[in-house]
């Protein structure tokens, strides 16, 4: 999650549902007859999808929360480079995923919504540490995924959206690790 435009590396508080609710593209009369929710997709490329979505869910809150509980305001300005970067890839996912006819997750994972709970419960240098060695974990975990569908994702657009983004998970990742050596010694 690095200083650039992210265009997909991978709140209020409310955000979640109101993420999910405004996300999710495909109805349920945009659906197979079969009820599956992955449209034109592949299986595989549907699963980056949700992964990528989901993952875009969590950078913005957890980025949100960055802006609000940070007491390091590098910490806090990488909170809201993520939330922008990540937005705009949320977006750019949202839109191909509604061309394929795809469905978006609703809301995050439940680890992803136990890390967003934990931190809600740390501040200070507490907070920045913990913040900041998540999005390095992360963003390592982005970068591979973004990796692999660069290379193996079979739909021609989607393929090329993890292309464009896989160099911003990489700038990102390059940050959240010169941060993370900055904020261990206020620790």
């Amino acid at each position: 999650m690095k200083i650039t435009t992210l265009a997909g590396c991978t709140l209020a508080l409310a955000m979640p549902l109101a993420w999910g609710q405004q996300y999710q593209t495909a109805s349920t009369t945009d659906r197979s007859s079969t009820g599956s929710q992955r449209g034109q997709l592949s299986s595989k490329d549907f699963k980056f999808v949700q992964n990528a979505a989901r993952g875009g869910m969590e950078e913005v809150e957890l980025g949100q929360l960055a802006q609000q509980k940070a007491s390091n305001q590098a910490v806090r300005d990488f909170g809201q480079l993520m939330v922008t970067e990540h937005s705009k890839a949320n977006d750019e996912l949202r839109a191909l995923a509604a061309q394929k006819g795809a469905a978006l997750p609703a809301q995050m994972s439940h680890s992803e919504r136990a890390t967003a709970s934990h931190l809600q419960n740390e501040s200070g240098a507490s907070f920045d540490h913990a913040y900041v060695k998540g999005m390095v974990k992360d963003h390592k975990k982005d970068v591979k995924e973004f990796e692999k569908g660069a290379k193996d994702l079979t739909d021609p657009e989607l393929k090329a959206w993890a292309q464009k983004t896989l160099p911003i998970c990489q700038q990102h990742l390059q940050t959240a690790e010169n941060l993370e050596a900055t904020v261990k010694g206020e620790k």
